[in-house]
């Protein structure tokens, strides 16, 4: 049986986009299951942690991000729209946040058709185009390229039962011993960070489990 993986991951969180292709890569060497475990951005989870963050946190992020994705041949331009919704009146994020919440009802639908990985790339790499992801039938089709019928799983979801799942993942996340994405865990063991992944195959090798590359 391949070894089980946990991946919490959210859609507003750029590290996590730039972990999805070396993690596809990762389950190609390994033989290895990848459970993505979808939570909500941090923003909505934990708001005070940017309250705590001044100006220079954020210019450093985004100098961080554009060179991590250059330096992983990957393309990264900030949504159209943000997923996570900010009250214009007071420039903190709104109570309703519709976009995110679907995605992330889509996410945890996508896994469980055992799509998730693949999921995580198409419809990541679509929100995180720069491209308005909203607009021309762009969800639809990143959807189709992950296997996926968009129309079809939303008809066919229960909000209430996928709901409570995002809900546990986020309880399930801090229980392993961390709050940030993305976050792997094996064996209780979390490896948090795109920049871990060497650690957690490093892992692997440890726990004796099978390289297939």
């Amino acid at each position: 049986m391949p070894t089980k993986i946990d991946l919490y991951w959210s859609f507003r969180s750029p590290y996590s986009y730039l972990a999805v292709k070396p993690t596809m890569k990762l389950r190609d060497e390994w033989d290895i299951d990848i459970n993505v475990k979808i939570v909500l951005p941090l923003a909505l989870r934990k708001p005070e942690f940017f309250e705590s963050r001044g100006p220079e946190w954020m210019g450093y992020l985004f100098r961080d991000i554009i060179r991590l994705a250059e330096m992983s041949g990957q393309a990264l331009s900030m949504p159209q729209p943000d997923p996570v919704i900010t009250d214009p009146a007071t420039g903190t994020f709104a109570q309703d946040q519709p976009l995110v919440w679907r995605l992330s009802r889509l996410g945890i639908c996508a896994n469980e058709a055992g799509r998730g990985l693949e999921f995580l790339y198409e419809v990541g790499s679509l929100v995180w185009s720069g491209k308005k992801w909203l607009e021309d039938g762009r969800l639809d089709a990143a959807m189709s390229r992950s296997g996926l019928d968009l129309k079809t799983l939303e008809t066919q979801m229960d909000t209430k039962r996928v709901d409570a799942r995002i809900h546990e993942h986020d309880t399930d996340l801090r229980s392993a011993g961390h709050w940030g994405v993305p976050t792997y865990v094996i064996d209780g063991e979390p490896f948090f960070g795109q920049d871990r992944i060497d650690a957690l195959a490093w892992r692997l090798g440890k726990l004796g489990v099978t390289r297939l590359k």
